[in-house]
């Protein structure tokens, strides 16, 4: 990673130690698996989930004699991405061989890119609770994933599986930009947002498909930057957060003690919450790099490119700002429905035609609610676009009421049907008429003699009075019309 100043130091992100403050300096090296229906040299599955070696071609394995060859959708995957990222795309990049022994790399090195990788620097913002925040993207390179060691399967024996084998990765490498925990894990939400919109990578970290390599420093601010850790395959956005924290304090209270930090390659414990040694870090030369004899450079035409960014999908951000714009959303509700864009289709299908603010509203806070309660994914949500669109018709024509509405929601949820007939077959519709609404009003007022003068004095209390109408009418009353017809009998604006 080229480590080059790009922020200037805030003051509101420094850690208090026990000699003063201190800044933390990340950047990361996140590995997503191209989503693709082959390997990048083989013709092999890259389906998850079959058994130990059933997606493993004689390229995978490393026979002898068996060459490699570019698979282009590969190539279209990286430059797609690359564009996503408002990156520089290269019309040429180079494969090299990166080599190192372990034993489920077959070949004895992994071919991957170098000096000229597919794409070049790029941008990724974030917006922060208090500003948007730039983080730079150094590279985007193409290669080859390795197999898995597997250990607990025998007492004395490890096995390997090459499922995995020559799996394509984007490398997508971050500038030392960020500088926080809580910018980290921003950024890879961010950037696993934007994946998933261009459909280039799955983002299943829990499947392997995106994993992180963190790497952290401390320096005192205004200091150029200390030696860096590595902390390896961190497989969960909340594992980076604390890994981060863990490993800052670890290395503050080195320096604050006198020591000095080795530059390694750790591992973070998410039983024990910290980061361990795993080994002293390797330096690129120690991989002795060289262009791999048997793939030719990667070129391809600026019109090849153009073809691919005429069909890239609307991206989270400009998603955002639409939202914002066209549907007069808060930036934080746009945020939310945007995070995944299947959220972001689902209420654009709620909203279209209607009143968006009250779209947004029942979308984020009645379903989405019920669905984190649930456990489940929008994916299997029992209420659909449609019946949660007719609902806020509903609303909106005054035919319910905010409070008959969520009774509705409740029942379309758990025996479905048509919001609209349910409302007309079980006679839920809200009372507009003024003379019944008024016997209650006036049965309530009379009842509360008291607090009539004490509305008099504080008009704020007719919310009150509204409640008990409400309460008596159970919910049928229209509360609007309910509010107007106490201030005019009590006597206030």
């Amino acid at each position: 990673m080229t480590l080059v100043e790009a922020r200037t130091p805030d003051p509101k992100k420094f850690i208090k130690g026990a000699t003063g403050d201190w800044e933390i300096v990340i950047g990361m090296e996140v590995h997503a698996q191209v989503t693709s229906q082959s390997k990048l040299f083989s013709g092999a599955s890259t389906e998850f989930g079959n058994d130990p070696n059933d997606n493993v071609s004689l390229v995978d394995a490393a026979m002898p004699g068996m060459l490699p060859v570019i698979n282009e959708e590969c190539v279209r995957q990286a430059i797609r991405t690359g564009l996503g990222l408002k990156a520089e795309i290269n019309l040429k990049s180079v494969f090299d061989r990166k080599n190192y022994f372990y034993p489920d790399l077959p070949q004895g090195y992994q071919i991957s890119q170098f000096k000229q990788p597919i794409v070049g620097e790029g941008i990724i913002y974030l917006d922060m609770p208090e500003e948007r925040v730039e983080i730079g993207v150094e590279r985007l390179h193409l290669e080859q994933d390795a197999g898995k060691s597997l250990h607990d399967q025998h007492p004395s024996m490890s096995f390997v599986d090459l499922n995995r084998s020559g799996v394509a990765l984007m490398e997508i490498v971050s500038k030392p930009d960020i500088r926080s925990s809580d910018e980290a894990r921003a950024y890879l939400t961010k950037l696993r947002t934007i994946l998933r919109y261009l459909g280039t990578c799955d983002g299943n970290m829990d499947q392997g498909s995106m994993r992180a390599d963190v790497n952290v420093s401390v320096r005192r601010p205004g200091e150029g930057f200390g030696t860096r850790c590595e902390i390896k395959n961190v497989n969960s956005i909340r594992f980076v957060g604390q890994a981060i924290e863990y490993e800052a304090r670890r290395q503050m209270a080195i320096l604050e003690d006198g020591g000095t930090i080795d530059q390694e390659t750790r591992l973070f414990d998410a039983a024990k919450g910290e980061t361990r040694s795993m080994r002293s870090k390797e330096e690129a030369h120690d991989y002795r790099y060289f262009p791999d004899p048997d793939l030719l450079p990667l070129e391809f035409t600026q019109a090849f490119v153009d073809d691919l960014a005429k069909d890239l999908p609307e991206l989270p951000d400009e998603k955002k700002a639409r939202f914002v714009q066209d549907w007069s959303l808060t930036p934080y509700d746009a945020d939310v429905l945007v995070s995944e864009k299947v959220s972001a289709d689902f209420f654009e299908e709620v909203a279209n035609g209607r009143d968006a603010k009250l779209a947004a509203n029942w979308v984020i806070n009645e379903l989405f609610g019920r669905l984190n309660k649930e456990g489940l994914e929008l994916g299997t949500s029992p209420v659909s676009a449609a019946q949660l669109g007719g609902i806020v018709d509903l609303i909106k024509a005054g035919t319910i009421s905010g409070k008959i509405a969520k009774d509705l929601f409740e029942i379309v949820w758990t025996e479905g049907g048509d919001p609209a007939q349910i409302v007309e077959d079980r006679g839920m519709k809200q009372v507009t008429d003024l003379g019944a609404i008024e016997t209650v009003v006036d049965e309530i007022m009379a009842a509360n003699p008291d607090k009539v003068e004490q509305a008099k004095e504080k008009p704020n209390l007719v919310g009150w009075f509204v409640g008990q109408v409400m309460k008596a009418s159970k919910g049928k009353a229209n509360p609007q019309a309910v509010s107007d017809m106490l201030k005019q009998k009590i006597g206030v604006e």
